[in-house]
């Protein structure tokens, strides 16, 4: 185990009933990183996050946090967002977002001055003194983060913090979890975002069926995928997964994202798209981390198959 380590999991395995959530994860995660979680609906994701925040124990396996303590040992250091959210709709806001400061430590006073101060500087001034169910779904959500770490937690975790937001106040959230970054906080996070996965992740996992396909470094993980073909076209080119040399493709119409076989030529597969498409742009690349995780999921439902 690192002590220099925000977490490490080590051989942790969690079952509901028959059914196996997590299946023997191991995974070490730097302090001061963004790190992101990522996985099909079902995966483990939100269970491995429950566990690393001490709301769930692991049936076999380790788990320390912030330099090798029990999570339940250090709940006052964790900030959790959890998936389904919500605010209590009867309560003014200012109190609301002081009152789950007052639950991980802080006394009603410095935690209803905290929140005051942060809702106005986060352009939620004119809102403090209102009830929770006049807010919008994006200013919620931002109450909501606010809260999370209204007393300053070293570890901050985020499950699904974009889910439902609209791009103004996912690019909200994205630009808090950089913020969080800079401050020195580790932050943790899972998405089916994956283009904001890879626009603020230092290091990624993808976790499919409970268990740990992929893992690393924003630049490892790229460069342990397959070649790919950026495509931009008009016309109609056909199955592009059928054409020789591709493995896979994600084919959004008139732009497509084609993983190569090691052995492809893509001289060759150029030439057989030209006599069907008008190109705008074929470049090869290394792999969007969209494409990984597509690929990965599809080897799992392969495996599963």
């Amino acid at each position: 185990m690192n002590q220099g380590n925000a977490i490490d999991i080590q051989h942790v395995t969690r079952r509901f009933g028959t059914h196996t959530a997590v299946d023997a994860l191991t995974l070490e995660v730097p302090q001061g990183v963004i790190y992101g979680f990522l996985g099909p609906n079902g995966a483990g994701k939100t269970t491995t996050l429950r566990m690393l925040t001490g709301i769930l124990d692991p049936d076999q396996g380790d788990i320390h946090v912030l330099g090798g303590l029990k999570p339940s040992a250090v709940r006052n250091r964790i900030g959790y967002l959890p998936e389904e959210k919500g605010l209590y709709k009867d309560m003014r806001v200012a109190d609301v977002v002081a009152y789950f400061g007052e639950l991980k430590g802080l006394s009603h006073r410095e935690a209803l001055a905290r929140a005051t101060d942060r809702l106005q500087t986060a352009g939620l001034g004119d809102w403090i003194k209102s009830k929770c169910n006049a807010l919008s779904k994006g200013m919620s959500q931002k109450a909501q983060v606010i809260a999370t770490v209204l007393h300053d937690p070293d570890l901050v975790v985020f499950d699904e913090p974009f889910s439902g937001l609209d791009p103004v106040n996912s690019e909200m959230v994205l630009e808090l979890i950089k913020q969080f970054k800079r401050e020195g906080r580790t932050v943790i996070f899972s998405t089916h975002v994956v283009e904001h996965a890879e626009q603020i992740c230092d290091s990624v996992i993808i976790i499919d069926r409970g268990q740990k396909r992929v893992a690393g470094t924003m630049a490892e993980v790229k460069a342990a995928a397959e070649r790919t073909v950026i495509l931009d076209y008009e016309g109609n080119p056909g199955d592009l997964a059928a054409l020789p040399g591709v493995i896979m493709a994600d084919d959004s119409g008139q732009h497509a994202e084609l993983t190569l076989a090691d052995d492809a030529d893509a001289q060759a597969l150029l030439n057989t798209l030209t006599g069907r498409v008008r190109i705008r742009r074929f470049d090869t690349r290394e792999a969007s981390l969209k494409q990984i995780f597509l690929n990965v999921v599809e080897e799992g439902d392969r495996e599963a198959a």
